[in-house]
């Protein structure tokens, strides 16, 4: 079985983000930075079935800057065979379907059988790469998995609705599953897996070679919500809650007439 696992590297969601001088992304100069934490389940769903199927090999893709081997070296340790870095120090200009363009453009003429990613990038939030590489290899797509079992050339999974609820989906590979959180625990890399990552082979390929697909968007800028006060705190019981409200959004709102 041929296995592809596609991972982005973000900014660690707890540093202090402030927008760039040009006004149209976050200035990246004193972030910390680490494997976005959808991928990370896809990563340990990959290294589980490679392991559970004899023979596999699994492929672990980025696209991204120079600091983006990182994440890859990563998955290498947690037991991916061969990672592939898309060189691209300005990923972040590329819209979803761009970085989907370059993965499909890269996967056309590979024959996986099931292609891994993250539900979404926790930086742009889009949720759209994934399912745009599946319809740009004409192959299923089911998003947001929380379970996962494969047999006998099918996959059964479940995935998360709204409300708590979950529907189960069964599909024929090829096809391609994006990953919720808790779909499983992902491993932490060991020191002798950390050393035998470094002999694990690494592909760089030149976004040119890949890019295919214009940009139909552009972002033209991006700031911080502006403060506009502070919100208003009721207490007491209800039913004299109820009345105070009522009188608050007769006499500061349009609400009530």
């Amino acid at each position: 079985m041929k296995i592809l696992v596609c991972i982005k590297q973000v900014p660690d969601m707890e540093s202090k983000f402030k927008v760039a001088a040009d006004g149209t992304w976050y200035d990246t100069t004193e972030l910390a930075w680490r494997m976005n934490e959808y991928d990370e389940y896809a990563v340990e769903q990959a290294v589980q079935l490679r392991e559970k199927e004899a023979g596999s090999e699994l492929t672990v893709l980025t696209v991204g800057g120079d600091k983006a081997v990182e994440p890859l070296k990563k998955a290498l340790a947690m037991g991916c065979d061969r990672a592939v870095h898309v060189v691209d120090n300005e990923s972040y200009k590329k819209e979803p379907d761009q970085i989907a363009g370059m993965i499909a453009e890269f996967a056309k003429d590979k024959g996986f059988d099931i292609i891994f990613t993250g539900m979404q990038s926790q930086d742009r939030g889009s949720a759209q790469v994934g399912i745009l590489v599946a319809e740009m290899l004409g192959m299923p797509s089911i998003s947001t998995i929380v379970d996962f079992a494969y047999a006998g050339g099918a996959i059964e999974m479940k995935r998360e609705l709204e409300g708590g609820v979950k529907a189960k989906v069964s599909v024929k590979l090829p096809a391609l599953v994006t990953c919720q959180l808790g779909l499983n625990t992902p491993r932490y890399p060991t020191l002798p897996n950390i050393m035998k990552a470094k002999k694990k082979p690494l592909e760089t390929l030149a976004v040119a070679d890949l890019l295919k697909v214009d940009a139909h968007q552009a972002t033209e800028k991006m700031f911080f919500p502006e403060k506009k006060g502070g919100g208003m705190i009721l207490e007491g019981e209800v039913p004299a809650l109820v009345d105070k409200l009522i009188a608050i959004l007769k006499e500061k709102t349009s609400v009530l007439k």
